[in-house]
């Protein structure tokens, strides 16, 4: 076995007979040897003046193929004698629970919404009929936020955790092995719903228990331990409890706070959705006219400095939609999302501004709920001025010269937008950041710089605006047996390093339920 890099040309990747021919050169094998060719890793290189890819190849010759798969062993954990109770079933929850599989210990999950194929109908009220449930939406039910968000599974989160094993477990329940090769992964929304629904049956199967519709509304603490964990159907013993809501859990953070556990506002990010033509992405990042058909739709990332704050791309969504993203009626929350062939015909990402200490002191008087209060306002801000879940817009030049769009381009977005003068709803701060930033990329991309772009706003939930603090090493709150993990505890911030976080919060609970 030979392992190679080579840069290709998008027609040379997408044909399999040059591709190999390609290969054997390389390698200097003549035709009559039995090759096998195994990609290990792809990348597209889009910084000169044509795209190419960048593969990394394992090439077997004469020899049969090593698998790469990863081997992970679980337990049949009905009868076990150790249990812990997880707060939510997204990707935190979802992934700690197989962990406790793997450590013969009992997951017994709540899950405030709905499995997700009644989630759907209530996706839908969202969509047509601007009827927000406040238990059922796109954050809260089976999977979490991220279950009808694309998928996106890129991260940085390495140091933190086996990103390999977090992709091997998708592909296992029916992800496409493209996962663990593209250098940024995703599954797509319309795949991942049955991903999902196939690792709660394995979880099930296993001896786990899954409770939907069973919201958690009180822990019973005592001596700086939860004795139980009280649900709008009934009381559970626990000997410990993770806590995995995401970001929009807030009834959550009430409760953990009245309980004594301690919390901490952080800084989080606040801006807008910004959506393009397609094509017209495609354009700018593969300086072309037309998209190879071997090039998928193409994306784009950024960081900008402005004159206080970073202002940067967030969740880009190529060939996708815009979707409301709100947890309760009188609010207005978006968030983006693709099918896994990413075909439509729009691309979307958040344009978003860093949010910081000094910018909610103003709610200071909300203690540490004072970043959450700063988040809460422009969501009320933004839906006070349509009152339903149609969404404020503004042309992307319009914004930058603080002129209302007297026309507004066609979107994705299915409830709906509406012209409005979003220099003036954001605060100054926000607005004056994004701003400078269009300024930079009218420089830098002028092409992405014109009125065929929009604005929609707002995009509030990039991370959460509070942290339940834990212990570095222990994983544990000020409260001995409750585990604060992923994004809504504050320590994640995407699907594979909620994941990971799920992971090692259950590595922390088999160690401390083995102490105790």
């Amino acid at each position: 076995m030979k392992n190679i890099d080579l840069v290709l040309l998008p027609e040379e990747y997408g044909n399999r007979d040059l591709l190999k021919t390609i290969v054997l050169k390389k390698v200097g094998v003549s035709e009559n040897d039995k090759i096998i060719i195994q990609e290990v890793k792809r990348s597209i290189d889009a910084r000169g003046k044509s795209p190419v890819y960048r593969l990394n190849l394992n090439v077997f010759i004469n020899e049969p193929v090593e698998s790469n798969d990863y081997i992970i062993n679980y337990q049949n954990v009905e009868k076990s004698q150790k249990s812990v109770i997880i707060v939510g079933f997204g990707p935190a929850g979802i992934f700690a629970a197989l962990r406790a599989l793997e450590l013969g210990i009992k997951p017994i999950v709540f899950e405030r919404g709905k499995n997700v194929r009644e989630r759907r109908k209530d996706l839908r009220n969202i969509m047509l009929f601007n009827k927000v449930d406040e238990n059922s939406n796109y954050c809260f039910g089976e999977g979490g936020a991220g279950t009808y968000s694309d998928g996106k599974l890129y991260t940085r989160s390495n140091k933190r955790g086996d990103v390999k094993k977090i992709l091997q477990i998708f592909v296992n329940h029916g992800a496409s092995e493209d996962i663990k090769i593209n250098t940024r992964p995703h599954i797509g929304t319309d795949k991942l719903p049955k991903i999902i629904e196939n690792i709660r049956n394995f979880i099930i199967e296993n001896g786990g228990e899954i409770h939907f519709n069973e919201r958690v509304i009180e822990f019973e603490v005592k001596d700086t331990k939860i004795k139980s964990v009280i649900t709008t159907q009934g009381e559970y013993q626990a000997d410990a409890v993770i806590i995995a809501t995401g970001h929009s859990a807030r009834d959550i953070y009430y409760l953990l706070e009245k309980r004594g556990i301690k919390l901490s506002p952080k800084d989080f990010a606040i801006g807008v959705r910004i959506e393009h033509p397609q094509i017209l992405i495609d354009k700018i990042q593969y300086h072309c006219d037309i998209r190879s058909d071997y090039l998928p739709p193409a994306y784009y990332s950024y960081v900008l400095k402005t004159t206080d704050r970073s202002v940067f791309s967030f969740c880009m969504c190529p060939g996708g939609i815009i979707i409301p993203a709100s947890t309760s009626q009188e609010e207005l929350v978006l968030n983006g999302m693709s099918p896994s062939r990413r075909n439509y015909k729009f691309a979307n990402s958040g344009f978003v501004t860093e949010i910081k200490e000094s910018d909610w002191q103003k709610y200071s008087k909300y203690g540490v709920f004072a970043a959450l209060e700063y988040q809460k306002n422009i969501e009320k801000i933004m839906w006070e001025f349509t009152r339903t879940q149609q969404a404020p817009a503004i042309r992307i030049v319009d914004f930058y010269n603080k002129k209302i769009s007297t026309k507004l381009n066609p979107t994705s977005y299915i409830p709906g937008i509406k012209s409005a003068p979003l220099y003036e709803l954001f605060p100054i701060e926000i607005t004056r950041a994004l701003t400078e930033a269009l300024g930079q990329l009218k420089r830098k991309m002028p092409m992405y710089f014109t009125n065929e772009g929009t604005l929609l706003a707002p995009e509030s939930r990039t991370s959460s605006p509070i942290r339940i603090e834990r212990d570095r090493e222990s994983y544990q709150s000020s409260i001995e047996n409750l585990f604060p993990s992923g994004e809504g505890a504050g320590f994640a911030g995407g699907i594979v390093s909620a994941a990971i976080d799920g992971e090692n919060c259950m590595n922390a609970v088999s160690k401390y339920l083995s102490l105790n």
